[in-house]
């Protein structure tokens, strides 16, 4: 019989994996969120789970360990999702050589990747533009799910096979040793708290969060329209641009000559953090972004000239049959200006945050979680 307490504070996908990986190690677990659903970034971004993004060690083995407890979760969860894999696509020599040297990187490090030609992703992807292709690099390990979906059916999936409370609407004042507090009324007690409040990092400890080198990123995405006749992408695509966004790639020895004329040539596109990639959901719908720009208070109001820069990016290499927009968003999350890639701090007696993932939370929630809860 279980008989340890633990709280956890967000409802998020980081919430929800330490959750988890707590009920796991024992813990009976209370989870409170002041909404009364997931509405964070948890819903607003591609449902990628995205290992390609992350370098070779720790980070890579988090990113597979985080993608193969989502793969046994949808199938146990009957939440959908699609193993599409990735590719990344080449319309320049200087895009294909860095694609041909992390081909052989990759190769190396035991990731399942194969370098296309042109006949070879025309053959087999027809929402690729085959205009001025060179090829692309395709990644297996990639996995989509639909985030609306997923964090609305996780919550009552987790209830049912884990020892796990929810509480909705429920915002945590704040915590005073091993008590949480709802406003002067209503309280509970743990043997361990989880903070995991996102970008809503002022509300608790915010003098621990003011020591930490931490901004908000705020991104801009789209959704279009479910495809006529069924069209699927069959894969998640990605431009040119999405080369110079992911850490991993940094080991091509001829990327920042790429990255030069991209800075030349497409200043407006890395000024505002652009890069373009897009992702498809069961009912056909096409997730389309994203924009970056960096502060700790935003303009509330998404800008159309930024959609407009994306999807003509997008159209670059994709060719749909319906381009219309039904939908358009922004979506805030915290991330570290140091290099790391996520907070795991005790700041009192068993409490603990854990933050900070940036734009890699879908990909490496589930795996952090469990490493961390291990180290307690």
């Amino acid at each position: 019989m279980k008989n340890k307490q633990a709280i956890v504070i967000g409802a998020g996908i980081v919430g929800l994996a330490a959750a988890r990986a707590l009920s796991q190690k024992g813990f009976s677990v209370k989870l409170f969120d002041r909404s009364q659903q997931a509405v964070g970034a948890s819903v607003r971004n591609f449902g990628m789970i995205w290992p390609i993004g992350q370098p070779e060690g720790k980070l890579y083995e988090r990113a597979i360990r985080s993608r193969n407890i989502w793969k046994d979760t949808c199938k146990a969860a009957g939440i959908w999702h699609e193993e599409t894999g990735s590719l990344h696509l080449a319309y320049h020599a200087d895009e294909m050589q860095v694609l041909t040297e992390l081909q052989g990187i990759f190769k190396q490090q035991g990731r399942n990747v194969s370098l296309l030609d042109k006949e070879g992703i025309t053959q087999k992807y027809e929402t690729v533009n085959p205009v001025n292709l060179l090829g692309g690099l395709y990644s297996a390990e990639e996995m989509i799910i639909d985030p609306r979906e997923s964090m609305a059916k996780l919550p009552g999936y987790f209830k049912e096979l884990y020892d796990i409370s929810f509480f909705w609407g429920k915002c945590i004042s704040y915590i005073s040793g091993q008590t949480v507090y709802i406003g002067n009324e209503e309280e509970h007690e743990a043997d361990i708290i989880f903070v995991c409040s996102g970008a809503d990092f002022e509300t608790l400890y915010p003098e621990v969060y003011a020591a930490i080198p931490l901004t908000k990123c705020k991104l801009q995405m789209m959704r279009l329209t479910a495809q006529p006749e069924n069209q699927r992408i069959r894969t998640a695509l990605c431009g040119g641009l999405s080369l110079i966004h992911y850490n991993s790639f940094k080991v091509a020895p001829s990327l920042n000559d790429l990255k030069l004329r991209y800075q030349n040539e497409m200043g407006e596109y890395i000024d505002r953090g652009i890069h373009v990639m897009v992702s498809q959901n069961e009912s056909g719908e096409l997730t389309v972004g994203d924009s970056h720009e960096y502060g700790l208070t935003f303009d509330p109001f998404d800008k159309q000239f930024i959609n407009t820069m994306i999807l003509d990016y997008l159209r670059r290499f994709a060719r749909f049959k319906d381009w219309s927009v039904t939908e358009s968003w922004n979506g805030i999350y915290p991330k570290l200006t140091n290099g790391e890639t996520d907070i795991f701090i005790n700041p009192e007696k068993d409490v603990y945050i854990l933050n900070g993932l940036g734009g890699a939370g879908m990909t490496m929630s589930f795996g952090l979680a469990e490493e961390m809860v291990d180290t307690i």
